[in-house]
């Protein structure tokens, strides 16, 4: 064969590989980011109530590449739908459904969604109470806080809005600071205020925990239940052996990606592109034995999600109105909204609303060991429990809770500031933060959309915040 004889079929050969590979590859691509698109756009218009021009340009496409806006997005108020697709290619709707948020509809219609929730009734949102947050929704601000230094205070609040790069925006949307069970700042952008729904992304899996917590109070689950789903109870199944316990603290052993390392890794195909999010975490094999190594993993969440629905057992209305029965209702939580995939898996990983006095009322019920008005919502010793550092994680991470702010979500490079010992963190994608610092008795509550990794330091922020209270880390 001549040189040129090889030239050729090496160049229809890599064109016929293209075919194969590129094609559907990019399809897949495409189709990430009208899911993307549609579901940031039908939360951001019928969960958080925002017109639908300012989520496209605030939320959809902030700090995002410019191919993006060549997608265009339309929401359907009489169906409830929002929609997005590329010069009407790759189109990914999303559907509202009262008290569960959007569900992208993938490998599903709207009919098919509407009737899984034929016996479902949404929790009735409480009469507004004028009592003092957080038993009401009253909130009293003083010049004078005693212990209190109220000018380091408002100086750090001051600081966090501000945006001192424009090319790097932080765009902080609420930020509350809880002592001593009581709001003592707070402050909202434009556009933002106390009852506004806002993501918590990954402070989801925070939130697991606590209804895990409430599946083991109530006995319907216990942290050393395995053979947890069919594929893995034949015989033989390694994975069989993975336990509650296991999934919460991420020491699972699947073989999960690293997360948002590639466009097409696990958790964007099982959030954007799978139906069924928690059979596709479930299929994966054991890159690593059971407990041998811990790797930060949305599958986990997704898999415990199941795993509570299959505690609960009975209908998929039961289900899905268990997250207000037995955790959001007791706490006045009455913004949160939990977002199912369809097919009927709360997404927990990442699909979570909930106001920032909301998400301060979660991290108060962990400041309190788990109480809530004299009530033990989550086990005696649950916390505590949760706390303790997950094996293999450096110290890093508890059962579904952040013991330090990972090196992944802090700027690079960041300057080091000394936290309290006994902080621990709910975080979230785009900088959402809920830190809970026992020994100053403060929640602190910071959501927002810092998209870049440099535009938000969690740690800074605590650091100067803790100055008005005197506390050294």
């Amino acid at each position: 064969m001549t040189v040129k004889k090889a030239t050729i079929i090496a160049v229809y050969l890599g064109f016929a590989l293209a075919a194969v590979y590129g094609i559907p590859y990019l399809n897949q691509v495409m189709s990430v980011a009208s899911a993307f698109y549609a579901k940031t756009l039908c939360s951001g218009v019928f969960v958080a109530g925002r017109a639908p021009r300012d989520v496209i340009a605030q939320d959809v496409l902030a700090d995002m590449s410019a191919g993006l806006r060549r997608w265009k997005g339309e929401v359907d108020r009489e169906h409830n739908i929002a929609a997005a697709s590329l010069f009407g290619l790759a189109e990914r709707r999303a559907l509202y459904r009262p008290g569960l948020g959007c569900t992208l509809m993938t490998q599903t219609s709207a009919d098919a969604l509407l009737r899984q929730v034929r016996n479902y009734s949404p929790s009735p949102a409480p009469a507004r109470s004028t009592a003092l947050w957080p038993e009401g929704s009253a909130v009293e601000l003083s010049r004078s806080i005693e212990g209190v230094d109220t000018q380091k205070l408002t100086t750090a609040l001051k600081e966090a809005f501000a945006e001192p790069d424009q090319d790097t925006k932080r765009r902080t949307r609420a930020l509350i600071v809880v002592h001593k069970g009581r709001i003592i700042a707070e402050r909202y952008a434009p556009g933002f205020g106390p009852d506004t729904p806002q993501p918590g992304w990954s402070m989801g899996k925070s939130v697991l925990n606590a209804l895990i917590g409430t599946l083991v109070e109530s006995g319907r689950l216990k942290l050393r239940s395995n053979r947890l789903f069919a594929p893995w109870r034949g015989q033989g199944d390694p994975r069989g052996a993975i336990t509650v316990d296991d999934l919460l603290r991420m020491v699972s052993g699947l073989d999960f990606d690293a997360p948002h390392t590639r466009m097409l890794s696990d958790v964007r195909k099982m959030l954007f592109l799978k139906r069924d999010g928690a059979a596709y975490a479930a299929s994966e094999q054991l890159a690593v034995p059971v407990g041998s190594s811990w790797f930060y993993a949305s599958g986990s969440t997704m898999l415990l999600a199941r795993a509570m629905g299959e505690a609960i057992a009975g209908s998929q209305a039961r289900y899905f109105s268990y997250p207000h029965k037995a955790l959001f209702g007791p706490l006045g939580m009455s913004s949160a909204v939990l977002e199912p995939d369809a097919a009927g898996t709360f997404a927990a990983p990442a699909f979570i609303f909930a106001s920032a006095r909301d998400w301060a009322r979660l991290g108060l019920l962990y400041l309190n060991d788990g109480k809530w008005g004299g009530k033990q919502i989550l086990p005696k010793g649950w916390v505590r429990t949760s706390l303790k550092p997950a094996p293999h994680s450096g110290g890093q991470y508890g059962a579904h809770l952040w013991l330090k702010i990972p090196d992944f979500l802090r700027p690079e490079p960041a300057a080091a500031h000394a936290l309290p010992e006994d902080a621990f963190f709910m975080l979230g994608y785009d900088g959402q933060m809920v830190a809970i610092i026992p020994s100053a008795q403060l929640v602190v509550v910071r959501l927002g959309l810092s998209r870049r990794r440099d535009a938000w330091d969690h740690e800074a922020f605590l650091n100067a915040l803790l100055q008005a209270f005197g506390t050294e880390g």
